[in-house]
């Protein structure tokens, strides 16, 4: 079973540059609808108008980091399910560690490539 790329996939962070990487990287793996939200707020404001197939979130951002952002979708009924794989440019163990206990499926650190993003991906989606 292929991860089904016709999903929408949400990609927050608030750096412009790095949203427009992620969504070539989609490109390149077949995902065509991709929304963005450039902080936690906006995302979970996007997360509540539309079922999305994944998250990926950037970690390090202002007002509301990623991992709030996660923590505050997974304590939501309605949108807790929701896959999650963040994105940080660090790899710190703590950070690591955090992330999973507030229920991401995946990790990825900067920069990446779309066969890493693609392995990330079909890991959370049990591939």
């Amino acid at each position: 079973m292929a991860v089904d790329t016709s999903m929408p996939v949400l990609v927050v962070d608030d750096y412009k540059t790095m949203i427009r990487i992620i969504r070539n990287l989609l490109k390149q793996l077949g995902f065509n609808d991709v929304d963005e939200a450039s902080d936690g707020t906006e995302a979970l404001e996007r997360l509540k108008e539309r079922r999305y197939g994944l998250v990926i979130s950037d970690w390090n951002m202002e007002p509301m980091t990623g991992y709030e952002l996660l923590k505050q979708v997974r304590s939501d009924a309605s949108i807790g399910k929701t896959p999650f794989i963040m994105v940080t440019a660090e790899s710190k163990t703590e950070n690591v560690i955090a992330a999973k206990k507030a229920g991401v499926n995946n990790y990825i650190v900067k920069p990446f490539n779309a066969q890493t993003l693609k392995g990330k991906i079909d890991a959370v989606f049990g591939e």
